[in-house]
């Protein structure tokens, strides 16, 4: 993840470099805010993390048994690798979250950190710092060509968080709002944002959620005035298929945890279903019209499917997202019950559709005590969200100058095969197979070539260019 931001980073300043190389000229752009008239110099940057990529720090006094390192005000939570190493248990009560009502532990808690200090590296150190530097480099990058320090700013967020309870607990895009108004008035012209994974779907939200702070009339003013242009760096624009990866075995991000511990850390986040895959089909109700409609009260929001959807097979994806041998010892309700009477285990497939409208998760309740859990997160922080359902297509953002950047040629993992592993949970799922994307064909990790992709309708369709082809004539 690291390296393909670094190198997304060089092409978002060679870029920025080139709007004040742009700006030299006395260009000028009609309807932008303050006094901006062309001026590059008078441009804010404001950078929006990725998942995982904040500093968290504990808001509490916790003592560890068995360790002498403890937890006090201020200490680094994520990531402090001594304290994980040391006192795991402990590590956990600071960084896990009620499933069910995204509180703290009893007996910790974190919050994100503020500036730019607590997005450039996650665990400082000698040994550790440079193999957690998120946004280090580019910070630097800027220093050294001369960009004014009070125009880099970051919005941290705390990563862990759905969008609905990033604004409940946090006020976190009413503070976003303020970022760009204040930046406006310090330097005199609007932002350019610059987002990376998760922080795109951030991104998307406060525009959502700011057509519902503003009248109508005054929207499309307030984002030329406040908002330049935006760099979707790695935007998740059709989801991520490792999300699925990460709720059934775990990911660790590289820590010394073991796949188990990871998933139960990553199941107990809101913000790691914000990530599921989806239809590029499939769509929900305008929320903005919901909410000054009669009778809406909060009702879950309709999601409507066109008829590409059950012609494409797999939501305009390559492949199942999700194939799952169910275990015998339980009772499955399918279409085809032909295994369960030969006496094997029964493989259920899944869509991008189905796996993001909560049909993969109730399908697994009976085998898994994750699947209600994640039923009801989905439930709850998403399909109810009362701003957007996420985990929807986009729209193009309203907005002068968007550049996406992704990296190319790259071997991409677009669906997996899980079967019981015969331990008790969290690791009652292996992973036995995992299917992967590159130049249009599709490989297995135990077969050299599953398929060339030649349907037209298919083509891209991992990729999120294939969703930014219908934003160039907007």
């Amino acid at each position: 993840m690291n390296e393909m931001l670094r190198g997304a980073s060089r092409a978002v300043l060679f870029l920025l470099l080139l709007f004040q190389g742009l700006g030299g000229y006395g260009s000028e752009f009609v309807g932008d805010g303050g006094d901006f008239g062309g001026d590059y110099s008078k441009l804010s940057g404001i950078i929006i993390p990725g998942f995982a990529s904040t500093q968290l720090r504990a808001w509490s006094i916790l003592d560890c048994p068995y360790s002498p390192l403890d937890f006090n005000p201020l200490d680094l939570v994520w990531l402090d690798t001594t304290k994980l190493l040391s006192a795991v248990n402990c590590w956990l009560k600071c960084i896990l979250l009620d499933p069910y009502n995204q509180t703290d532990h009893p007996e910790c808690k974190s919050r994100p950190d503020s500036g730019l200090s607590a997005i450039t590296e996650l665990d400082p150190g000698y040994i550790t710092g440079p193999l957690s530097s998120v946004w280090k480099e580019w910070v630097k990058w800027c220093i050294e060509f001369g960009i004014e320090a009070n125009a880099i700013i970051a919005v941290p967020y705390d990563w862990r968080l759905s969008p609905k309870m990033l604004e409940e607990r946090d006020l976190y895009f009413h503070k976003l709002k303020l970022t760009f108004e204040t930046a406006l008035k310090l330097r005199g012209g609007p932002s350019i944002v610059f987002a990376h994974s998760l922080g795109n779907n951030v991104f998307r939200y406060f525009l959502e959620w700011l057509k519902l702070e503003i009248a109508p009339k005054h929207y499309f003013q307030w984002l030329d005035q406040h908002i330049h242009a935006y760099f979707a760096v790695g935007a998740p624009l059709l989801g991520a298929p490792d999300t699925i990866k990460a709720t059934l075995s775990g990911s660790t991000f590289g820590l010394p945890i073991s796949e188990g511990t990871a998933r139960v850390m990553c199941n107990s986040f809101g913000s790691s279903l914000w990530m599921m895959p989806f239809s590029k089909y499939c769509r929900g109700d305008d929320v903005y019209w919901k909410h000054f409609s009669k009778g809406n009260g909060g009702v879950h929001h309709s999601y409507h499917c066109s008829e590409q959807e059950p012609q494409s097979n797999y939501s305009g994806w390559p492949t199942y997202i999700a194939n799952i041998e169910v275990p015998l010892v339980h009772e499955v309700t399918h279409e085809n019950l032909t295994s369960m009477e030969c006496g094997l285990p029964t493989q259920l497939s899944f869509s991008a559709r189905e796996t993001s409208d909560g049909t993969f998760f109730k399908a697994i309740e009976d085998y898994d005590p994750d699947g209600k859990r994640l039923s009801y997160q989905l439930n709850r922080l998403y399909h109810s969200d009362p701003v957007l359902n996420p985990l929807t297509p986009w729209d193009r953002p309203p907005i002068k100058t968007v550049f996406c950047i992704y990296g190319t040629d790259l071997k991409t993992e677009v669906g997996y095969y899980f079967a019981p592993s015969g331990k008790p949970y969290p690791d009652n799922w292996i992973i036995t197979d995992v299917i992967y994307e590159i130049e249009g064909s599709l490989f297995s990790r135990l077969v050299d070539i599953v398929l060339v992709i030649m349907r037209t309708e298919v083509q891209g369709m991992i990729n999120p260019c294939c969703l930014l082809r219908s934003w160039l004539f907007k």
